[in-house]
């Protein structure tokens, strides 16, 4: 049986004063630190009303009568909260509120079931809408709230209207804690558990978004490639093992084509069509966004293309994400590279070094990445073109001494 604590308390109000002078009466009833509060019916004189013993003084001609219902209503109020007590389940200051007055018992609706459900729901999406892989990210981020919960509540769910701005915060300080992660992680784990939230909202479920005055923690975003030498330097390297050369190859490769690893991964020969200019082109969907991209095959990456032409359907040999980055730790300690390399910076460099670097405009270069959106392109790479500008307009200084 629960033990928190229950209050009643009677106020009135009295800047509602009718015209004999008397204020309503309200009982306000308080249980784990909520509070409801409904008019009595009751009118008295504010002048004879004892807040401390909450009675209406007998100077009063109708305090008695007055004082009698007052009883009654704290009665039913307190059977209310013990029949709720005696059903052994959770129940809140609402659930008292309704008992009283006889309507019955809300069905809760409990955060992790919730969330269970909406990740059935968008499993059904992969391979339309979104991938599998997008799937795992928002199961993971149900694993980091479960355990989130049985942390800061000890029980194994929680219920909607707990959800409040502060429960966010703790997640968020649980997760960079407890989880130690940085920023960046936390601020992904929260945008699928938002997801979530925005979908319980469309349903009715919740009525106010607890979101509201949530903001993320800023993320210093710093673009990593390779620079003109660096990427130099990567090329003209020549390896006695044939598992690096390869790495080398499907690096270089994707440093001139800009093509993530899933899809450098999939890549068959049915991707590359001739194009307009007579150029060869790469046409496929970019995983992540579903969107439609195309990119010019530039020389080098050609040569990469031609040399590991087979009768094959994939391009490329296959290997393992893990196992690539692995190579490529070893690739950057033998050739002197300081930064710590894994197939997205090739992305990067393909972006900086080999477009912005070289005056492809920014339009074109969100393109040829295929992102969903202006926008992201500038966040990541602004800076970048700065840099550019600044380079330039320095060059100029020079020339106008």
């Amino acid at each position: 049986m629960k033990s928190e604590k229950f209050s009643i308390l009677f106020v009135i109000k009295q800047t509602r004063l009718n015209k004999q002078g008397l204020c309503p009466i309200n009982f306000r009833i308080t249980y784990q630190t909520r509070r409801k509060e409904n008019a009595t019916g009751l009118f008295v004189n504010p002048e004879l009303w004892d807040s401390k013993a909450q009675t209406l003084c007998s100077k009063s001609l109708n305090s008695s009568t007055v004082n009698s219902q007052l009883k009654i209503v704290k009665q039913n109020l307190n059977k209310a909260f013990l029949l709720l007590q005696l059903e052994e389940a959770e129940f809140t200051v609402e659930d008292i509120y309704n008992k009283y007055f006889g309507k019955p018992k809300e069905e809760k609706k409990y955060l992790l079931s919730y969330f269970s459900k909406f990740l059935e729901r968008i499993n059904k999406l992969i391979g339309k809408d979104i991938q599998l892989a997008t799937w795992k990210k928002y199961n993971y981020a149900l694993f980091q709230l479960t355990g989130f919960i049985k942390w800061k509540f000890k029980k194994s769910d929680i219920t909607f209207d707990q959800l409040t701005l502060q429960f966010i915060i703790d997640f968020e300080f649980y997760l960079k804690t407890e989880r130690n992660q940085g920023q960046s992680t936390v601020n992904k784990t929260i945008q699928r558990f938002r997801g979530c939230i925005k979908f319980a909202i469309g349903e009715g479920v919740l009525s106010k978004d607890p979101f509201l005055f949530y903001k993320p923690g800023k993320v210093k975003k710093e673009v990593v490639f390779l620079s003109q030498n660096e990427l130099k330097k990567l090329e003209l390297h020549c390896f006695g093992q044939s598992r690096l050369e390869l790495i080398q190859n499907l690096f270089i490769f994707c440093c001139y084509t800009g093509l993530a690893f899933n899809e450098m991964s999939s890549l068959e020969t049915k991707h590359i069509i001739k194009g307009f200019d007579g150029m060869n082109w790469i046409q496929m969907k970019r995983e992540k966004t579903q969107r439609q991209i195309s990119i010019p095959i530039l020389p080098k990456a050609q040569t990469i293309i031609d040399k590991y032409t087979s009768d094959k359907n994939l391009l490329f040999p296959s290997i393992s994400n893990q196992k690539f980055n692995s190579y490529l730790k070893e690739i950057a300690e033998i050739i002197g590279i300081e930064k710590r390399l894994t197939h997205h910076i090739a992305r990067k460099t393909f972006a900086s070094t080999v477009l912005l670097y070289n005056d492809v405009p920014m339009e074109i270069v969100s393109e040829l990445l295929g992102h969903s959106n202006m926008t992201i392109t500038q966040e990541s790479y602004g800076k970048i073109v700065q840099k550019k500008v600044s380079e330039a307009m320095y060059n100029l200084k020079d020339k106008l001494k």
